[in-house]
């Protein structure tokens, strides 16, 4: 494989959409004949795109989340040149294009976003009505204008190592027994508006282990003051992972879980790439535009006239997309 015959992707900043990232990875991967695709995508990334076997390389950007810096990029696009034939920019910041442009990359492909024409030379038109899902967004890049996406598409798939999932679970708890695993993921670190009550997961995970089930809790260090609150008055036998394992440890122990309940998070989307069952629920977020991929995540969203507001917040003070969604009505959800 020549330089120029590969491609770099210039991946997006969030969880999810670097695991939904993963279609359009396996699009390519397929349509070119297993050709050699690179990630340039922020560091806490790469121990995921290492589970994407579409990925030959991941390459960290040493930027800040928000932050410009136009010397590194240049710095690291003239250490790029000569290497690809192709960049696909999914992000739709200006910054986010000029790394192909600094590396020269023959064909920049992406959408219009902060007016980048000239930093890309295959810009697209992004018709949000046509393609109103994310997923479909990055997919649609794969290929060329005239192109329809694969029917159905590709589903994103992880890989995970059960065994060191397992060694996890028993190096937090050496007493670790048989009974079916239920991961909790509680976290969004988009805002409050698409995080269901901690108590509310505390009442599901307190019901589901009288019913025999093992409850784990996982999320970022970020979400560790949520686990502390959802387990501070007891869950007999409850596991709290949050802050205490990183991404790469958290893919393998979801892999175990016989159920996930989950908000529209990062966490749901690595659930849904590695097939598990469970419920995804929805608040001020959008079902239709970030769905769980698979099919085998239940979505609960109540569809209220103020929902979705994709607000951080909730702008009514109320927070009824998520209050009004029961720990009963989860748990019926699981049961089916």
């Amino acid at each position: 494989m020549t330089g120029g015959d590969a491609i770099l992707v210039i991946g997006p900043s969030w969880v999810g959409d670097m695991v939904m990232a993963q279609v359009m990875l396996r699009i390519l991967y397929q349509d070119r004949h297993e050709v050699a695709i690179d990630v340039l995508a922020p560091p806490w990334s790469l121990p995921l795109l290492a589970r994407m076997p579409e990925v030959r390389r991941a390459i960290p950007l040493p930027i800040g989340h928000g932050e410009f810096g136009l010397a590194t990029r240049w710095h690291l696009g003239r250490g790029l040149r000569g290497e690809y034939g192709q960049a696909i920019v999914l992000p739709n910041s200006l910054k986010s294009a000029l790394i192909p442009w600094f590396a020269a990359i023959p064909r920049r492909t992406g959408f219009v976003g902060e007016m980048r024409f000239g930093l890309l030379n295959d810009a697209r038109q992004l018709d949000k009505k046509r393609w109103p899902r994310t997923v479909d967004r990055f997919s649609v890049l794969a290929r060329p204008r005239s192109a329809s996406l694969p029917d159905p598409l590709p589903q994103p798939r992880l890989h995970a190592d059960p065994e060191a999932g397992r060694a996890i679970l028993a190096r937090f708890s050496p007493t670790l027994t048989p009974s079916p695993l239920l991961a909790l993921c509680p976290g969004a670190e988009y805002g409050p508006a698409k995080r269901w009550p901690a108590v509310y997961f505390t009442t599901l995970a307190r019901d589901m282990t009288m019913e025999g089930w093992r409850v784990v809790v996982l999320g970022s260090v970020k979400e560790s003051a949520l686990g502390e609150e959802i387990l501070a008055e007891g869950v007999p036998g409850a596991l709290d992972l949050t802050g205490k394992i990183a991404l790469e440890e958290a893919v393998d122990v979801l892999a175990l879980a016989d159920a996930v309940v989950t908000n529209d998070s990062g966490l749901m989307h690595v659930a849904a790439a590695l097939d598990r069952p469970g419920v995804a629920i929805f608040g001020s977020s959008d079902p239709a535009h970030t769905p769980p991929l698979g099919g085998r995540l239940h979505i609960l969203s109540l569809g209220l006239p103020c929902a979705p507001c994709f607000k951080r917040e909730c702008p009514l003070g109320h927070l009824d997309c998520l209050r009004k969604i029961t720990p009963e009505m989860v748990k019926n959800a699981l049961n089916r």
